[in-house]
């Protein structure tokens, strides 16, 4: 049973990766813990609710809907179930167990960082990019039309409990969504794990539980290892950025409908290496490695239709832009990057135009 741990300055916890996890549930559940509230979605609860059930034997709770989906990914939602809450008789004692994808897991880690000033959330994620990126670390958030995850908060989980076995009626779609994340992994600062997505390509395609394990593994210690060292952004937990930069003004300027993201995330990675060879730090032959990484692990939905000028205007309102500066996660070679600002627009513009066609 991998286990790996997130040591912050004001709280240390496990993300635990276990085929199986869901099921012992309720001994995460602290012993004065006050009443439980299950955040999830109806579809989550109707594929994965009867495993949750199971785990939490003997423990009540109670289970609340979020609206599924990045277009409903605001604040609205979070305040209808907070009073929710508030009407079944929630207080600075409960917890908030979040059960979902990384939408479900950003909003009912936000509610849990506001309501009351803050209670405690223990993650239990169900998509593939939840398990590997969105519920560790604790940012917690919902969007903005004018960007992604805009308003938000910095809220440590109990714990992470990923469980690989749930992936299994996981669409593809959303399997490769989560796969890309895993890509990036291996680009900003785990060649090996990149080495092995490249050659065990069928067997991760394929759910095979030892590649599927291994991979996750590798990118949960990867997350956890950074989380710990830069719990706030500002410093090397920016370089899981990479692709992150791009791929939310797309996710904007589509209005959170047409990709989901992962992919937007492998389009961000596509322009991100672009302008890393424009920029003369990467080279042709790692650069052209990567575009034939994220074409295995592929495809996204088209790009047609999308004004290139228009992505380069939204990078302004990215959250990691800092009085004007827009920085750019670049890569250097296969398991290192670099954050780069002050780079010239017309480069930018082409390395959009480039990862567009």
């Amino acid at each position: 049973m991998p286990s790996f741990s997130v040591e912050t300055p004001q709280h240390c916890y496990s993300a635990v990766v276990e085929r199986g996890v869901i099921g012992h549930l309720a001994q995460y559940i602290p012993s004065k813990a006050g009443k439980l509230f299950v955040v999830s979605t109806e579809d989550v609860w109707r594929h994965q609710g009867e495993a949750l059930e199971r785990g939490l034997a003997g423990v009540a709770y109670e289970v609340l809907h979020l609206p599924g989906g990045e277009e409903h990914k605001r604040l609205a939602p979070v305040e209808q179930v907070a009073e929710e809450m508030v009407r079944r008789g929630g207080d600075r004692s409960s917890l908030v167990v979040a059960f979902g994808g990384g939408i479900v897991g950003d909003m009912a880690g936000f509610l849990a960082a506001i309501f009351m000033r803050g209670i405690s959330v223990l993650q239990v994620p169900t998509t593939l990019l939840a398990q590997v990126d969105a519920s560790l670390g604790g940012k917690t958030g919902v969007n903005l039309v004018t960007g992604k995850n805009l308003i938000g908060s910095f809220h440590q989980p109990l714990a992470v409990l990923i469980d690989p076995a749930v992936l299994a009626t996981l669409p593809e779609r959303e399997y490769r969504s989560g796969l890309h994340e895993i890509v990036k992994a291996g680009i900003i600062r785990e060649p090996d794990l990149f080495r092995f997505l490249a050659d065990r390509t069928r067997e991760v395609l394929a759910r095979q539980p030892q590649a599927v394990d291994r991979i996750i593994a590798d990118a949960v210690r990867m997350k956890c290892e950074v989380v710990s060292s830069d719990e706030r952004d500002t410093d090397l937990r920016r370089i899981l950025n990479f692709g992150h930069t791009f791929g939310h003004a797309l996710e904007a300027e589509t209005g959170y409908t047409r990709f989901l993201h992962g992919e937007a995330v492998a389009f961000g990675m596509r322009a991100a290496a672009c302008l890393g060879q424009l920029t003369g730090r990467l080279s042709a032959d790692d650069n052209g490695e990567i575009l034939e990484m994220l074409r295995l692990y592929g495809p996204i939905p088209p790009l047609d239709g999308i004004p290139p000028a228009n992505l380069l205007a939204r990078l302004v309102h990215d959250k990691k832009t800092v009085q004007g500066k827009v920085h750019f996660v670049l890569p250097v070679r296969i398991g290192e990057v670099a954050v780069v600002s002050g780079i010239d627009e017309m480069l930018v513009l082409e390395s959009i135009r480039s990862a567009l066609s």
